[in-house]
């Protein structure tokens, strides 16, 4: 790979300020890990999975107005092709018009992400106790995280190949080990 994960956390922490938006980057990069090695190669594929899910949205922050041009130019200056398309296609999938697994992936985790990781921050025991069936009750009430598109909560696990309560616990599972690192782990954390 072109940019060491080490490379990938700084442009992170250099263009990102937002501790939320740093959150939201640090759990889709879990979910990315972990699609990784469900729909994807595995082992082989998880650093640039991971990469992907830290940076798809690490120029936001700083340049909202030209989302997501600065950090696929960043990505492309440092032969991360794969990786720049992924952030692409996260924005705007019909700018890409094959699809790859990767970017299907990013897609799938990165709206879902962070409704899940909303779930948590309502309930009282956070994440630990968290379900896909309470997940889809939420996505059902559109006053709840009313700014994530529920289109694309529902066309990502179909994308995917994959039923939604399926992906939902996908999501669950990469977040529940940074709970408390992420503020997801309930009042008693």
């Amino acid at each position: 790979m072109a940019v060491s994960y080490e490379e990938a956390a700084a442009k992170l922490k250099e263009w990102t300020d937002n501790p939320a938006l740093v959150n939201h980057a640090r759990g889709v990069e879990a979910a990315m890990r972990l699609a990784a090695h469900r729909y994807g190669a595995g082992a082989d594929d998880e650093p640039r999975w991971a990469i992907a899910g830290l940076l798809h949205d690490a120029d936001y922050d700083r340049w909202p107005d030209e989302h997501p041009r600065r950090i696929v130019a960043w990505l492309r200056e440092r032969d991360e092709p794969e990786i720049a398309q992924a952030v692409v296609a996260h924005f705007d999938p019909a700018e890409v018009p094959d699809l790859s697994t990767l970017d299907r992936a990013l897609l799938a985790c990165d709206e879902l992400t962070g409704f899940v990781m909303a779930c948590c921050l309502v309930r009282p025991d956070g994440i630990r106790s968290l379900a896909p069936s309470s997940v889809k009750k939420k996505l059902k009430d559109k006053g709840f995280a009313a700014k994530v598109k529920r289109e694309d909560v529902y066309s990502g696990a179909e994308r995917l190949g994959v039923p939604l309560d399926e992906h939902i616990q996908l999501v669950i599972d990469a977040l529940l080990p940074l709970a408390d690192e992420l503020g997801i782990g309930g009042s008693g954390t």
